[in-house]
């Protein structure tokens, strides 16, 4: 499906993605893992055509670089980690917007369309305030709002720059399941940023780890989220890290760290 190769972005002089290549193959959900500068919101935001590249973006053989962007939104939506909303729009009105790309001036009829849009209203339990002004809505009300447009537009891959990030533990579990069951839907995509290594071994189908704008290992979350792995990344045993802060869920008791 996504295939990118020797992906590079600078800024100026900084070389923020240097020589990163993967492929995405259907039903899969790869994780871009690393700490904060790694480039990972960069590699989305290339692989989305936001930001100019050097190397290759294919998208089912096709260079994304040369499709129409009403061609590009048949084929991959994208998830940002925040919007800015400055029109009074309905949470419905916000959905149907995801099918822009299947309207053109000789037809509006889109009856898969309305399909579509009743799906992701219902699917993202938007149903009861489908009709409220977005500008009134929660974080995450918000933020499932501009899921389910996504799912409304209907393209194979999905790419998610940090979705989660400002929502709280509740509204997290809600989007990674949704996305999850959406996935595993006629083998669709994801390409995601995430923080959070638990979240991304726990979702993950594959993952790239990141450091410095270039890929310390790629494959199988398993394979990939070694402790030497990890310890390379970030400069910490982050196997001990997380086994400590788990144990008082475990045990019911407390502890203390010592570095």
């Amino acid at each position: 499906m996504l295939r990118v190769q020797n992906l590079g972005v600078a800024y100026k002089e900084y070389e923020a993605v240097r020589d990163v290549s993967f492929a995405l193959r259907p039903g899969e959900w790869h994780m871009l893992v690393g700490p904060n500068g790694a480039g990972k919101s960069t590699i989305i935001k290339a692989v989305s055509q936001s930001l100019e590249y050097k190397g290759e973006v294919t998208l089912d053989g096709q260079d994304i670089s040369k499709l129409h962007a009403r061609q590009l939104a048949k084929k991959m939506a994208v998830l940002q980690q925040s919007h800015a909303v400055g029109y009074a729009f309905t949470v419905e009105q916000l959905v149907r917007f995801g099918r822009y790309a299947y309207k053109s001036a000789f037809s509006r009829v889109d009856t898969q369309g309305e399909r579509l849009v009743e799906e992701a209203i219902e699917v993202c339990g938007l149903s009861r305030i489908r009709h409220q002004n977005v500008l009134t809505l929660s974080g995450g009300e918000l933020q499932r709002a501009f899921l389910a447009q996504a799912f409304a537009q209907d393209a194979p891959l999905l790419l998610l720059d940090e979705p989660a990030s400002h929502l709280d533990m509740a509204y997290q579990q809600t989007l990674f399941e949704l996305v999850e069951t959406w996935r595993k839907h006629d083998k669709r995509s994801v390409l995601s940023v995430v923080h959070d290594v638990q979240m991304a071994r726990r979702y993950g189908t594959h993952a790239l780890l990141l450091k410095d704008g270039r890929v310390t290992a790629s494959g199988a979350v398993d394979d990939v989220f070694t402790r030497e792995n990890l310890q390379t990344v970030y400069g910490m045993d982050v196997n001990a890290w997380l086994t400590w802060l788990h144990a008082p869920w475990l045990d019911g008791q407390t502890g203390t760290h010592s570095v």
